[in-house]
C-alpha cells in the first residue's frame, strides 16, 4: 500500500449521489408528484415574513433580503396576496374643490366602490342643474314676481321724475332730457325761451331764472338719487327673487345627495358649499355659460384658453378601489419620485400651462394604502429623490402630492396644495444582503421604519423532506410549462445539480432561477429525442451546454495552457515552484484555474516580500495570508535565533489583481521548497488556507478547483500521479462530475485531503515534514532539517566577518 493512500480521499465522498430508491423514496418521477406550492427550504424567513405581516404597528415594515434566484420576490407577492384577502378593501380617496381655497383640494375618503358613485353622482347633479335652472327662471311665477318688480320701479321713477317736471313747469321751465343728463329751459308765452332772448333780460330777471334753475337741479339731482336707490333695491330684491328660484331648484336635488352622504360628514359639509356657490353662481347655470372675462387683448387672442367653468364641481376619483377584493398588492416595478408619490400635471396651451384639482394623480403609495407595496431596494435608491420622501411617508404616516420642481425653484410659485392622506399601508423592500447592511449601518432612521428582516439563504440541508420538496417543485415546474415529466433518476441529477450548486455535499441550492433553467433545457433535449420522459442523460447534457456557452474564457486559458504560452507543468519536480488553484467567475460560469506560484529564497533581513504587495496587485485577504506565513515559519524554526532571510513569492503570468488567502499554503509549500532545496511534485495543485500554527483551512470552489486542473491534465493525458490536495475540512463539499470520478476509481487521478502543513509537504516531496526533537533539533532526513540548516547558512552569512585583533582593540578602546 502506497504510504500516502492515507491522505487520499475515497470515491464515495467525491460525489454524494442521490440514489432514487433510498433518497427519493416515495417522492417517485415528477410526473406523479404531488405540484409543489410555497418556497422551499426558507423556514427562517417564512417565520419572519408571518410575523412581519402579523405587526400592525407603525415601522414594522419587511425588508426582504436575499440572493437573486432564491425565490424571495415569487414568495413575497404570493404570500402578500394571500394575506391581502383577509382583509377588507380599503375606502376610495377623491378630491374636491375647496370653494373656500381654490389652492387647498379637499381629500374625501369613502366606502370602497362609492368613490364612483359619488363621482357620477355629482356629474348628473351639474347636469341636472343645467338644465333645470333655465326651466326654473322660465315659470310664470317667477316671470310675475319679476314683472312686478319692474313695474313697480318704474311707476316709482316715473313718479319721482313727474313731480320734478311738475314742479318745473310751476316754475316757468321745461326739463328737457339732453345725453347724458336733463336740462331745465326757461319757458315764456308755451315756449322754450331761446338763448337769444334769455340774454335780452335784465341781470335781476336773468338772477331769478338762474336760482329757480338751480333749485329744480337740485330737486332733480335728488330725485336721480332716490331712483338710483330705488333701482339697487329692485336689483336686489331682483337678485333674492333670482336666488330663491335658483335655491328650489337646487335645493331639493343637493338635498337628495346629503342623504345618500349623511354618513361621509366631508361630503355633507362639501354639498353644503355646492349648494352656496350653486345659488351664489346661478347665472352661469341660468345661461349655461360661464361669467364673461375680461376683454382679452388683440394680440394675446390667438392664445386663448378655453376653460369648463363647471370643473370646480366634479370629483377627482383619486383612489378607486372597486374592484378589489381585500387589500391591494401593488407591485411597482418603476418606482421613480412620481410613479410612487403621484404628481399634478398641467394642461399646456400655447405659451401657458394651467391645472386645476381634477388632474392630481395617484402614486402607487396611494393605491397601495391599506394594503401592501412592493418595491425593489436598487429602484428605491437610484432615483435621488425617493428614499428620503418614502422615510417621510412612512415616519409621519402621510403622503401629499408634490411636484419636484417645487421644492427646487428660486423663486416659489403658486401652485396646487392638496391636503395630504393618511397613510396605513407596510412597505415590502426586496433586496441583496449588500445594500440592506448598508442601510442599516449608514441610515440612522432605517432600523425603526424597518424593524422585520425576512432573510433567504442561498441553500438549505440536504434532508429527506427537502429533497422531496425539490422532487415537488420539478413536478409543479412541469405541470405548469407543459414540460415532459422527469423520471426518476432525472430528479435525482437535479438534486445532485442542487447540491453542486451549493457547493456542499449536504446541502441544497435555493437559487431555483438557475435550477429552473436546467429543467427547462434537459426538457428540451428530451422534447428534441423524441421520447416521452426526462432522463439523467438529459439533465447532464443540459449542464454541459450551460456551461459550454459561457466557458469560452475558460477555453481560452486552457488553450494557453496547452499551447506552452502559459508555463503550468503537470509532472516532474520543482524546487519552490508549485501549481495553486484559483476560481474565476465571469459571465455565469465559475471554473478553476491553475497558478504557478514560485517562491525564491536567499540571505537577507527582508523577510517574506510579496511581490504582488509590492506592486500593488494584492488584495487585502491576499496580503493578510502571506504575513500569515512569517508567523509560522518564525514559530518553527527562530525560537531561539532570529530569522534572517529573504523570500519573494509571486503568482507567475498573473497581470491582475489577486486576493483570497486559498493560495497561503500553497505560497509556504513554495517558501520550505526553496529554503530546503526539495523539490516538489509538478503533478500535484494545492489549494488551502493556513493559519499560523500550521493548521490548513477550508477555502471555497473546492469543485471548480479540482475540475480546472483536471480538465488541464485529461487535455495532456493522465499519468496516473497526478491529483489535487485540498483540506480536509472541504471533502463534504466535493460534488465532482462523472469524469474525475472515472478516473478517480481507474487510478488515473486522486483528491488528497490534509489537516496540516506537515501533512502536506510530506505529499508533495515524499519526505516527512519532521519534529522537533527534544533538543531542539528537527531530525536528519526531513524537510524542516534541510530547512533549519540552509536558515542557518543565512544567519552566519549575515554575521560581520572576523578581523583578527579586533576584539583586544575593541577591550582597549572600552577601558579608556
Amino acid at each position: 500500500m502506497d504510504s500516502l493512500d492515507r491522505f487520499k480521499v475515497p470515491i464515495e465522498k467525491l460525489r454524494k449521489i442521490c440514489e432514487c430508491s433510498r433518497e427519493l423514496g416515495s417522492c417517485g418521477s415528477s410526473g406523479d408528484t404531488p405540484s409543489y406550492e410555497g418556497v422551499i427550504g426558507q423556514d427562517r424567513a417564512v417565520e419572519s415574513m408571518h410575523f412581519g405581516l402579523s405587526m400592525d404597528i407603525p415601522g414594522y415594515n419587511i425588508f426582504v433580503v436575499g440572493q437573486h434566484g432564491t425565490g424571495r420576490s415569487t414568495y413575497t407577492h404570493t404570500i402578500l396576496q394571500q394575506a391581502a384577502m383577509k382583509r377588507p378593501a380599503p375606502k376610495d380617496w377623491c378630491y374636491v374643490n375647496n370653494f373656500l381655497d381654490k389652492d387647498r383640494p379637499v381629500a374625501v375618503s369613502l366606502p370602497a366602490g362609492q368613490g364612483k358613485s359619488f363621482q357620477k353622482d355629482m356629474d348628473i347633479l351639474i347636469e341636472e342643474l343645467r338644465t333645470s335652472m333655465p326651466k326654473a327662471f322660465e315659470q310664470g311665477a317667477y316671470e310675475q314676481k319679476r314683472d312686478a318688480i319692474v313695474r313697480n320701479l318704474q311707476e316709482t321713477m316715473e313718479s319721482l321724475y313727474g313731480s320734478v317736471e311738475e314742479e318745473a313747469e310751476r316754475e316757468g321751465f321745461t326739463m328737457k332730457q339732453v345725453p347724458p343728463r336733463f336740462v331745465f329751459i326757461p319757458v315764456k308765452d308755451g315756449v322754450p325761451m331761446p338763448q337769444d332772448q334769455y340774454e335780452k333780460l335784465t341781470s335781476q330777471e336773468r338772477a331769478v331764472l338762474d336760482e329757480k334753475g338751480r333749485r329744480l337741479m337740485k330737486r332733480l339731482d335728488e330725485s336721480m338719487r332716490q331712483g338710483q336707490e330705488l333701482e339697487r333695491q329692485a336689483r336686489e330684491e331682483m337678485t333674492e327673487l333670482e336666488r330663491q328660484v335658483a335655491m328650489s331648484a337646487a335645493a331639493q336635488r343637493v338635498g337628495i345627495l346629503k342623504a345618500k352622504y349623511a354618513d361621509v360628514p366631508k361630503i355633507v359639509e362639501y354639498l353644503f358649499m355646492v349648494l352656496k356657490d350653486v345659488v351664489d353662481n346661478y347665472n352661469l347655470f341660468r345661461a349655461g355659460e360661464a361669467p364673461k372675462a375680461p376683454e382679452t387683448p388683440q394680440a394675446m387672442q390667438g392664445f386663448k384658453e378655453e376653460t369648463d367653468p363647471f370643473v370646480k364641481y366634479k370629483v377627482n376619483l383619486f383612489v378607486n378601489n372597486e374592484r378589489c377584493k381585500g387589500a391591494p398588492v401593488i407591485i411597482e416595478s418603476n418606482p421613480n419620485y412620481y410613479n410612487l408619490f403621484g404628481k399634478l400635471e398641467y394642461r399646456s396651451h400655447m405659451l401657458s400651462v394651467s391645472t386645476d384639482f381634477t388632474m392630481l394623480r395617484a402614486g402607487a403609495i396611494h393605491r397601495a394604502n391599506g394594503g401592501y407595496l412592493v418595491v425593489q431596494a436598487k429602484d428605491i435608491l437610484t432615483d435621488p429623490y425617493v428614499w428620503e420622501a418614502l422615510k417621510k411617508a412612512l415616519k409621519y404616516r402621510q403622503t401629499a402630492v408634490e411636484n419636484i420642481g417645487e421644492q427646487y425653484r428660486l423663486i416659489p410659485a403658486g401652485s396646487l396644495r392638496p391636503e395630504p392622506l393618511p397613510l396605513d399601508l407596510k412597505i415590502v423592500v426586496i433586496s441583496n444582503p449588500q445594500l440592506y447592511y448598508l442601510l442599516y449601518t449608514l441610515d440612522d432612521d432605517f432600523q425603526r421604519l424597518f424593524k422585520v428582516k425576512v432573510d433567504f439563504d442561498v441553500d438549505m440541508p440536504r434532508t429527506p423532506a427537502n429533497i422531496c420538496q425539490y422532487a415537488d417543485f420539478i413536478s409543479a415546474t412541469c405541470s405548469k410549462d407543459l414540460l415532459l415529466p422527469f423520471g426518476r433518476d432525472a430528479v435525482a441529477k437535479v438534486i445532485e445539480y442542487g447540491s453542486r450548486l451549493a457547493g456542499n455535499q449536504n446541502k441544497l441550492s435555493t437559487r431555483f432561477n438557475e435550477v429552473t433553467e436546467i429543467i427547462y433545457e434537459a426538457a428540451s433535449f428530451a422534447k428534441a429525442d423524441k421520447v416521452q420522459e426526462v432522463s439523467a442523460s438529459h439533465v447532464d447534457t443540459a449542464v454541459r451546454h450551460k456551461k459550454y456557452r459561457a466557458g469560452i474564457l475558460e477555453e481560452k486559458i486552457q488553450e494557453h495552457i496547452l499551447k506552452g504560452k502559459m508555463l503550468i507543468r503537470t509532472e516532474g519536480t520543482e524546487v519552490g515552484q508549485i501549481n495553486g488553484l484559483s476560481v474565476i467567475s465571469t459571465g455565469g460560469n465559475m471554473f478553476g484555474m491553475p497558478s504557478r506560484i514560485t517562491a525564491r529564497t536567499y540571505s537577507g533581513r527582508g523577510g517574506i516580500i510579496n511581490i504582488e504587495r509590492e506592486t500593488q496587485m494584492s488584495g487585502q485577504i491576499h496580503t493578510k495570508g502571506v504575513l500569515t506565513l512569517s508567523g509560522y515559519l518564525g514559530g518553527k524554526f527562530a525560537q531561539k535565533k532570529p530569522l534572517g532571510f529573504t523570500a519573494q513569492i509571486t503568482f507567475e503570468q498573473s497581470y491582475e489583481g489577486v486576493d483570497g488567502d486559498s493560495a497561503s499554503s500553497t505560497e509556504l509549500y513554495a517558501i520550505l521548497s526553496s529554503l530546503s532545496g526539495i523539490p516538489l511534485r509538478q503533478d500535484i495543485a494545492v489549494t488551502g488556507s493556513v493559519d499560523q500554527r500550521g493548521k490548513v483551512q477550508p477555502i471555497g470552489g473546492a469543485t471548480e478547483k479540482i475540475e480546472g486542473f483536471f480538465d488541464i491534465c485529461a487535455s495532456r493525458g493522465l499519468t496516473g500521479t497526478q491529483g489535487v490536495m485540498i483540506p480536509i475540512q472541504n471533502i463534504d463539499d466535493l460534488m465532482l462530475k462523472d469524469e474525475v470520478l472515472d478516473a478517480v476509481k481507474n487510478g488515473k487521478f486522486a483528491i488528497y485531503a490534509v489537516k496540516d502543513i506537515e501533512e502536506g509537504i510530506e505529499i508533495l516531496t515524499g519526505m516527512p515534514a519532521g519534529e522537533l526533537k527534544e533538543d531542539g533539533i528537527y531530525p536528519d532526513g526531513t524537510v524542516f532539517h534541510a530547512a533549519e540548516r540552509r536558515l542557518h547558512e543565512f544567519g552566519k552569512a549575515l554575521e560581520p566577518p572576523h578581523i583578527p585583533g579586533m576584539k583586544n582593540d575593541m577591550r582597549r578602546r572600552n577601558r579608556r
